[in-house]
């Protein structure tokens, strides 16, 4: 027991003790309760209806990662213990030997905090692919449990938790005496849990650094794909524009951030700040002067490959601070691209005449963030690392998707990159390549089309994800299906002749949604409105029966095609 002595003084500080050990008991009944909601309510809601096939299991697996031992830990040893020893507070007034056994516990942490940014990238992409799963989710955001609150925002808590524990022992450590016995392992908690919390607050900084791009990712309308563990967001704010041709300066609101600059137009709306980019410019090579204009003070320039641009900030101060953040932008950006450059000079390069001829050192996974052919940056799902067996280069699928035999390996077959592929075969990837069905640009059919528009497409038992469907007028008869409206290669084509429509509803499918059926074949669809899936259905049902439909009109009005002239003739046997 603490020592009677100084009576007044020394009750205080026990009662600040008390009122800190009162807070960590009541800050773990609250954890308890949002683990309880992420593992019981969310990860058990989603993994019933992941079990009927409708998405994955794993993804569900992989999103809650190990909160289910995390839960266990919580709920059935540290809360007990704590309750415990809140009600026998006036005999054992000590928390350090509590949460020294935490600490080997800390482990679930670091694997929790390791898995989040994939957990964060896998959410995004299953709630925008799976009208279920995010149906799912949304009916549970919207229960009182949940307070207002997004999925994303719980699953914060477990991240944030390590860094609470140190604070709270920090300051349990200051107003303990130092011949406390419960100093020993107060001290030696507080320095596991310090260790541990480091690794979290870095978490806490990306994962933060993930919500503003969300929220900016919104603001644009979603319609620039901003939201990657490799952008960073800088600065924003809003700037005026300098005209060439009049004396007018426009209102424009900047995005700044590790890699490009988005230059923006505000949009009238109701619901919170929306605004259009006009131009995306790149940090590489991009210069930023002082100007000095005697009509405009505080201007400024920014150059960059894709637009120069004449910017007025709104003080002087604006000013310095804008020219600032992108001064330091720039540099870190140059920074970190001469080491990229530096690791390439390295790597012991095959020359151009021993490619192929030799064994090239491998650059290694960790040594590179982005294919070193596209630039584009990896991720865990979407665009994984490959090593092309000419050059050694570490680059994403579409640029090593390409095979040639390499003398080094006895003539084998061998996975290259596009750049090797030309080299060895002695001529360019482009040249004399007939371009598939598949790989018609969606934009060129988009302007001279029957129908387009994203629905929600569903084959077998995959996944529910939203493509881009065209039928072109030059092939009627034909459904394309792309992944978006600017992508150069479509996912599948349905030719449509002879195809049964059912617009019947089913209990398992989402609203306004129709299939198509021949043989075993059944393409599942989901339209976003019943009149939407009506204005479909109308050219659908045409075009399976071998005539040609009508050009359907955003206003739901029709033209008929044959009014075109680059219509093609439909033969008896319907192609």
């Amino acid at each position: 027991h603490r020592s009677p002595a100084h009576r007044e003084p020394s009750e205080t500080n026990e009662q600040k003790l008390f009122k800190i050990a009162s807070e960590l008991l009541q800050t773990e009944k609250a954890y308890v309760a949002r683990l309880n909601l992420l593992d019981q309510v969310f990860c058990a809601k989603l993994m019933e209806e992941a079990n009927k096939g409708t998405f994955p299991v794993e993804v569900v697996k992989h999103i809650f990662s190990n909160i289910c031992s995390i839960y266990a830990f919580h709920s059935q040893f540290l809360l007990p213990d704590l309750e415990k020893r809140m009600a026998q507070w006036s005999s054992t007034p000590r928390i350090g030997d509590i949460l020294q056994k935490l600490t080997p516990f800390l482990k679930m942490y670091a694997e929790y905090v390791k898995n989040f940014d994939n957990a964060m990238e896998l959410l995004k992409q299953w709630t925008e692919r799976s009208p279920q799963f995010k149906a799912i989710i949304q009916e549970i955001q919207s229960q009182e449990a949940c307070g207002c609150l997004t999925l994303q925002h719980h699953m914060l808590e477990p991240v944030q938790r390590v860094p609470r524990y140190e604070m709270l022992l920090k300051d349990y450590l200051k107003k303990l005496p130092q011949d406390d016995p419960d100093r020993r392992d107060a001290e030696k908690s507080l320095e596991i849990i310090a260790t541990a919390a480091t690794h979290s607050n870095s978490a806490i900084r990306k994962s933060e650094n993930l919500k503003k791009l969300m929220e900016i990712y919104e603001m644009l309308g979603e319609e620039e794909d901003i939201v990657h563990a490799s952008n960073e967001f800088i600065k924003e704010g809003h700037i005026l524009k300098l005209a060439a041709r009049n004396t007018s300066a426009m209102e424009r609101y900047l995005f700044l951030f590790n890699n490009m600059l988005l230059y923006c137009v505000p949009k009238f709306s109701l619901g919170g700040p929306k605004y259009t980019v006009r131009t995306r410019i790149g940090i590489d090579n991009m210069k930023v002067l002082e100007t000095t204009n005697e009509d405009y003070p505080h201007t400024f320039q920014v150059s960059g490959k894709e637009r120069t641009l004449e910017l007025q900030a709104s003080s002087e101060q604006d000013k310095v601070d804008w020219i600032k953040a992108f001064r330091e932008t720039i540099e870190i950006f140059q920074q970190k691209n001469e080491s990229f450059k530096n690791a390439l000079k390295d790597v012991g390069e095959v020359s151009v005449t021993e490619l192929g001829k030799r064994a090239p050192r491998w650059i290694r996974d960790n040594e590179v963030t982005m294919c070193m052919k596209c630039k584009e940056p990896f991720n865990a799902l979407t665009r994984r690392r490959h090593h092309c067996r000419a050059c050694g280069y570490v680059v994403c699928w579409k640029c090593s998707d390409y095979k040639t035999h390499l003398e080094y390996d006895n003539y084998k077959m061998n996975k290259v990159c596009k750049d090797c592929f030309s080299i060895l075969i002695g001529e360019a990837v482009t040249e004399g390549k007939k371009k598939g069905i598949l790989e018609i640009e969606a934009a060129q059919f988009t302007d001279s089309s029957i129908m387009c528009g994203f629905l929600q497409y569903c084959e077998k038992n995959k996944p529910w994800q939203k493509v881009w469907c065209i039928i072109p007028e030059k092939e009627c008869l034909v459904l394309y299906l792309y992944g978006a409206p600017q992508d150069v290669k479509a996912q599948c084509t349905i030719p449509l002749l002879g195809y049964s429509v059912d617009d019947s509803t089913r209990p398992t499918d989402p609203p306004a949604s129709f299939r198509l059926t021949q043989s075993k074949s059944i393409h599942n669809f989901a339209a976003e409105s019943e009149e939407h899936k009506q204005r479909w259905l109308k050219v659908i049902r045409v075009a399976v029966t071998g005539e040609m439909p009508e050009r359907q009109h955003s206003n739901g009005s029709s033209t008929n095609a044959t009014d075109n002239n680059n219509t093609q003739e439909v033969g008896s046997d319907g192609t």
